[in-house]
């Protein structure tokens, strides 16, 4: 048997807030055998533990007979903890409501009470309604259909049926609209992650493509909230990913509007409201919105507090990883390494809290930015060691974008420590990684050609001049809308002026900074 398969029960058990775990208590009391519920004892036993540890168990528990056939009993522990999280959870769930009333119609309809079964089934179509549960209002109506065949179609007349027909194409068109929207999502995402923003013109039209798949006479209502999220969440997505980021924030602006007209949509949908905010943060600040950015980070950090009854670990995986990322781009961006360095306890704990249950591309990106920070500060050797953990990463070969500019700013850091001898392997590495990758964009050809250079020169003075060549260079590709997505990794080129000009690189990213907010306002 699998460890994952053993640690299952542990898993979940370790999951469990400290309300579901009351409940779980509470349930399992109806049910007790002697003086003490076993289910309670091995559940607190396993939930006392730091690591899942069977052997422990065995010595604990070493006379009762539920050892004896043990896997039994965690299968039954198991379930028992899952039916209680369903009742427990039945009545923040929408979809869980739903499907207990249609439960609840079946078995009055095989008891012969049809009315009460048709008034539980228009209870439950008005709350699918308000809900656009699409799918299950054409089980709802699969089920009424049934009611009137039982009826034997008497009191209904051919507009009923041709009303009830028009009801159910409007159903089937909403489930393959949203079907389209989440296939072109999907498309859109995987190509995103893998490649990254385009960096040339045939990258763009290969984000065209994907776009195109959506019909050109697409409407889509508000009211239908997952299907005009989806609609400009895509849209959002693709502008950002061919550059255009004004039209990109239009789209954000238009799903958090929606959002945020009542907060039961954000309750039932919070995970999505997450990436929403991070989007709209990260975007608006990239085009100088410094009070909406404000704004909407402030929103962000409040939802623990605002959304408390819906809080679990999954969400909180999802704040933590939301909140630092784009927490930590920010300060970077403004220069604010000091006050960027002062989350790292915070952000390690999280790192090492939720361990693999965090995505590995998100935590690569945490990672590199808590890099750049030790890197502005001058900590080469803690910036080193958080690029190997990224390079030495075996689930990050498909991010291609966030390993390639880890490989660069490797370079860079080696640059800094002097590592005479480990640079040349360092350089191949690299030209090789983003060869067999087609990465060698305009970009990197200037930067792998300047390490060159640089490797081979020993004096101090000729040595200001290739990085003011350097400099140069890289700032007539910093406007280039494919170009340009290298320095939103790294500002490389202020790196490089930091070099032949002898200031500090912090200084001089904080100096730009103001003069990039006072022109966009």
């Amino acid at each position: 048997m699998s460890t994952k398969v053993k640690e299952a029960l542990f898993e979940l058990i370790k999951s469990l807030s400290k309300s579901e775990k009351r409940y779980f208590k509470l349930l399992s009391s109806r049910h007790t055998i002697g003086d003490e519920n076993n289910y309670v004892k091995l559940f607190d036993f396993i939930d006392k533990q730091t690591k899942y540890d069977e052997d422990a168990i065995f010595i604990e528990f070493k006379n009762e007979p539920f050892l004896h056939r043990f896997s039994i009993t965690k299968k039954r522990l198991y379930d028992h903890v899952l039916n209680a999280l369903d009742a427990f959870h039945a009545t923040n769930s929408v979809d869980a409501q739903l499907f207990k009333m249609m439960h609840s119609a079946d078995i009055l309809f095989n008891k012969s009470l049809y009315d009460q079964c048709s008034r539980v089934l228009k209870s439950a179509e008005k709350l699918a309604e308000k809900h656009n549960r699409f799918t299950l209002l054409a089980e709802i109506s699969r089920k009424n259909k049934r009611l009137v065949e039982n009826n034997a179609y008497s009191n209904y007349s051919h507009e009923d049926f041709e009303a009830i027909e028009k009801t159910d194409a409007a159903i089937v068109e909403n489930v393959n609209c949203y079907n389209l929207l989440w296939k072109v999502k999907s498309d859109l995402f995987v190509h995103l992650s893998r490649k990254g923003k385009a960096r040339n013109q045939e990258e763009s039209e290969a984000f065209d493509a994907i776009i195109a798949q959506l019909p050109q006479n697409l409407i889509v209502s508000e009211e239908v909230f997952d299907n005009y999220y989806l609609y400009h969440h895509i849209l959002s997505a693709y502008y950002f990913s061919i550059g255009n980021l004004l039209n990109s924030f239009s789209h954000i602006k238009l799903n958090l509007e929606n959002f945020e007209k009542n907060d039961v949509a954000i309750e039932q949908n919070l995970n999505t409201y997450f990436s929403l905010l991070t989007n709209g943060i990260y975007v608006s600040e990239k085009l100088g919105l410094i009070n909406e950015s404000k704004r909407l980070l402030l929103v962000l950090k409040s939802i623990p507090s605002k959304f408390a009854s819906v809080m679990n670990e999954d969400m909180d995986i999802k704040l933590f990883a939301s909140t630092y990322s784009i927490e930590l781009s920010l300060l970077t961006n403004n220069g604010d390494f000091k006050k960027a360095e002062l989350l790292f306890p915070v952000i390690e704990n999280g790192l090492i809290k939720f361990g693999d249950k965090i995505s590995s591309v998100r935590k690569a990106f945490i990672v590199f930015k808590m890099a750049t920070v030790q890197l502005g500060l001058g900590n080469f050797s803690g910036a080193l060691k958080m690029i190997n953990s990224i390079l030495n990463d075996s689930n990050l070969d498909e991010s291609e974008d966030i390993l390639s500019f880890s490989h660069l700013l490797d370079l860079l850091i080696h640059l800094d420590m002097k590592h005479e001898q480990l640079l040349p392997y360092a350089l191949k590495n690299t030209q090789r990684f983003l060869k067999s990758r087609n990465r060698l964009y305009s970009f990197e050809k200037v930067f792998l050609q300047f390490v060159s250079k640089r490797i081979k020169c020993s004096n101090e003075l000729d040595a200001e001049v290739l990085w003011e060549e350097l400099f140069k260079e890289l700032s007539a590709i910093k406007d280039d809308a494919f170009e340009g997505v290298a320095l939103e990794y790294f500002d490389f080129r202020s790196w490089a002026e930091s070099k032949f000009k002898k200031q500090a690189f912090v200084d001089l990213i904080k100096r730009k900074e103001m003069s990039r907010l006072k022109h966009a306002n």
